[in-house]
């Protein structure tokens, strides 16, 4: 089912992690996702599928951050920036529910015009650059910057809505669970959340 990204995107052994099982409460496609991939890397870190175990954690982080989703997604992957990418139960594209993408960096929830599968098959192959900003993934890496870990990114120092420039020198490696915090925290204040 998902045999164009399995030719495009290659897992990562140094950086994957094993996973166990979770609490699995959203569509197949997205079930299908983690069960599969669950805590592996692709492409030296570009992009990253949640473990199973980690489902809830990441569907609460994002509800603190953006409370307007709660119980109306399900994460299943994300990427070098911490861009969390999640089912979105409350939009159809072609029969399935939709892609969100949470950027945390930048404080929006993005609208992705396709659902699991197609997201998997052709958003992240087509338009990997939009999907998961792999030019300036490239130009971090150039810069001496290190592939993130499964539970890294590579955070703002000073976010995107705080006036933060869209750089490599605002980039630093960060705990991923630390930055959501305390970005989410931020976001929320300047919202009156």
């Amino acid at each position: 089912m998902f045999n164009l990204f399995q030719v495009n995107f290659s897992v990562d052994v140094d950086l994957s992690i094993n996973c166990v099982s979770g609490d699995l409460t959203y569509s197949a496609d997205g079930v299908e996702v983690v069960e599969c991939w669950g805590g592996k890397s692709f492409n030296g870190g570009l992009y990253r599928v949640v473990c199973p175990s980690d489902v809830s954690e990441w569907n609460f982080r994002v509800a603190a951050a953006f409370p307007e989703f709660v119980g109306a997604i399900s994460c299943f992957g994300f990427d070098w920036l911490g861009r969390i990418f999640a089912v979105d139960y409350s939009r159809l594209e072609d029969g399935r529910p939709g892609v969100l993408m949470f950027d945390i960096g930048a404080g929006e929830a993005l609208a992705i015009p396709c659902n699991v599968l197609t997201f998997h098959q052709s958003e992240l192959i087509e338009y990997q650059d939009a999907a998961l900003a792999r030019e300036f993934y490239e130009c971090w890496i150039r810069g001496g910057g290190a592939s993130p870990a499964y539970n890294q990114c590579i955070g703002y120092k000073r976010p995107l809505f705080l006036g933060g420039l869209d750089e490599v020198g605002n980039l630093q490696t960060s705990d991923i669970d630390v930055y959501w915090r305390v970005i989410g925290e931020a976001l929320s204040a300047i919202r009156g959340h």
